[in-house]
């Protein structure tokens, strides 16, 4: 028996496999992944390889075995249809007969875009009768901390969230609870809401960033149409720009902030702080 995490090498996987590694021997570890170069780290440490691409529904056979607990790490290719590819994973994973099926998706109340293909990768894991566990994990801190060359290179915070607030949390900490899930007890067929203990607003991380910085960061806001236009105009692609302006207008309505207490009991610690990620960032 393994627990089998797809997307090993990607931001969320690799603190996933270092958890792991953490708490069960090398051996019961499989990491899936595109590039069999780039895990040669991994493998030099005892960690099981699976060469496997969503894209490539053959290259799955023989990855999981009857009784493996599985992570589907959501695709993060833009304009791809990740639905089909996570399907792809669910239907190998049901005919091998797995124990568990984790997933991580998107907070529950989200209605931006980008939550579509969660649903519907939800909808196919429910409709497989797999046992299942939805990981709807919040806001990375990191989406914000690890990008802040436009914001000190205008000294202000550009958004179309109003004075929505955002519970985010460390991409540790969401491993950290897919860990938990992996290595614990009784998780089959739960849905949990992920998200930060202190919710925030664009003003108050504005106002971070000036006392981090020592240097006055001002706040920015425009309309979800006009801020789809500033990200177009700074190089993204406009389906990307739209997608990231409609995040912005589900903050606004709410739609980020969670109040379960789900990732602080799954880790058995208090999430990171958005503070302590900037600080991170401004040092790295």
């Amino acid at each position: 028996m393994s627990i089998v995490v797809t997307g090993a090498t990607g931001h969320l996987g690799t603190h996933v496999i270092e958890g792991l590694l953490e708490k069960v021997p090398a051996e019961q570890i499989t990491a899936v992944v595109r590039d069999e170069a780039k895990a040669a780290p991994l493998a030099a440490r005892g960690v099981q390889l699976a060469v496997a691409d969503y894209d490539t529904p053959e290259s799955f056979d023989g990855v999981f075995s009857a009784g493996d607990k599985v992570l589907l790490i959501s695709g993060s290719e833009i304009g791809k249809d990740r639905v089909a590819q996570h399907k792809v994973v669910i239907e190998a994973a049901k005919a091998a007969g797995v124990a568990l099926l984790a997933y991580t998706s998107a907070p529950g109340a989200l209605t931006a875009a980008l939550a579509d293909d969660h649903r519907g990768t939800e909808q196919a894991l429910l409709a497989s009768g797999l046992p299942y566990v939805l990981l709807r994990n919040g806001w990375y801190n990191e989406v914000f901390a690890e990008n802040l060359g436009p914001v000190l290179a205008h000294d202000a915070v550009t958004h179309a969230a109003g004075e929505g607030r955002v519970s985010s949390a460390a991409r540790a900490d969401y491993a950290a609870a897919a860990v938990a899930v992996l290595t614990g007890e009784g998780h089959e067929n739960t849905t949990y809401e992920l998200g930060g203990d202190v919710a925030w607003s664009y003003a108050e991380y504005a106002a971070e960033l000036s006392r981090q910085t020592g240097r006055t960061i001002a706040v920015n806001p425009v309309s979800v149409d006009a801020y789809a236009d500033i990200l177009t105009g700074a190089g993204l692609p406009e389906p990307l720009a739209r997608i990231l302006a409609g995040v912005d207008a589900s903050i606004e309505k709410g739609e980020l902030v969670v109040t379960s207490g789900d990732l602080t009991r799954l880790i058995g610690r208090q999430s990171t702080p958005i503070a302590e990620s900037i600080a991170a960032a401004l040092t790295s």
